[in-house]
């Protein structure tokens, strides 16, 4: 775990308060096989080293079919575009967390990484481009122009590659809004761990884009998801955890995997007075629209590869 993610675990599970780092108990799995479209298998979380192979076999027995592991920087790309590249149930997403844009620029190789990530966009089961984005609430001011360069170069590495763009997106509703409209987003563009209002919601479908929830929809105060989740129609509906980060209810702190999954939806169709089985099929609908098949020709090797961030 980086630094920066080491802050970013501290800050999403509660800085100095003593966690649980047990992993909590599988859910009854879904009627309906669904998928989790952001992950981080490369991030390492809770009391127990699970390997790659093991966590996807966990979700699968509850009904989470495949993932979308996605990159925050130059290594963790390369990795996860690797690992897609031999398991039909990953793909992958490739590029430079807002909150190192900054960093990089300083040392002058933000243009260096770019390209990078440009290159591997273009690999055939790297779907989506992302985590891109604004991040107001740990960037400040000076570091900002930085996050909006490498933005705009991310939204037209998709553009170009043909894939979806993942937003990150915190505390800069109205500037990410406003960059994707002046550059031009995506016909697959997706608001990765929604975290707006109703208003912003029902803004972002009128653009066309899709809304990604996490288990932050399941928290006891987030009343404003909830009725962003109630204001889109449903196709326009995704889920994801984050993992290991934004555990749902109600085991919020304790390491997140893609098997909680459920967990989510149950909370979302519940919220939503909507069947189970159909709402499953219509996140599962939704998912296929915007990153294609998991399982195609493309993979390498057989499924159940074992892959560490350090191979």
């Amino acid at each position: 775990m980086t630094g920066e993610q080491e802050q970013r675990r501290r800050a999403e599970d509660g800085a100095g308060t003593k966690r649980d780092l047990e992993f909590p108990p599988a859910p009854d799995a879904l009627p309906f096989p669904v998928y989790d479209n952001h992950t981080h298998f490369d991030i390492a979380d809770g009391d127990t080293a699970v390997s790659v192979a093991e966590q996807l076999e966990k979700a699968a027995l509850v009904g989470v079919v495949g993932v979308v592991q996605v990159g925050t920087d130059v290594p963790s790309s390369r990795w996860g575009a690797e690992l897609a590249a031999t398991n039909p149930r990953i793909l992958a997403a490739v590029a430079i967390h807002p909150n190192d844009a900054p960093k990089l620029a300083a040392r002058g190789t933000l243009d260096e990484a770019l390209a990078e990530i440009d290159a591997l966009a273009a690999q055939p089961r790297v779907r989506a481009v992302g985590e891109t984005g604004l991040d107001f609430f740990r960037t400040e001011e000076e570091g900002r122009p930085a996050q909006f360069a490498s933005f705009e170069a991310h939204i037209e590495i998709a553009q170009r590659n043909g894939i979806a763009l993942q937003i990150h997106d915190r505390d800069a509703h109205e500037d990410v809004l406003a960059t994707l409209r002046r550059v031009g987003a995506p016909e697959k563009t997706v608001l990765h761990c929604f975290s707006g209002d109703a208003d912003f919601a029902r803004t972002a479908v009128d653009e066309g884009w899709y809304l990604s929830f996490a288990g932050t929809v399941t928290f006891k105060n987030n009343h404003h998801l909830r009725e962003a989740l109630s204001a889109i129609p449903r196709d326009r509906i995704l889920v994801e955890t984050d993992a290991p980060f934004l555990t749902p209810m109600p085991f919020r702190g304790r390491p997140n995997a893609s098997y909680m999954v459920p967990y989510t939806v149950r909370a979302m169709g519940e919220h939503l007075g909507a069947d189970l089985g159909d709402l499953c099929a219509r996140i599962t609908e939704n998912t296929e629209a915007v990153y294609g098949s998991w399982a195609d020709d493309t993979v390498l090797t057989a499924e159940g590869t074992e892959a560490t961030l350090n191979d």
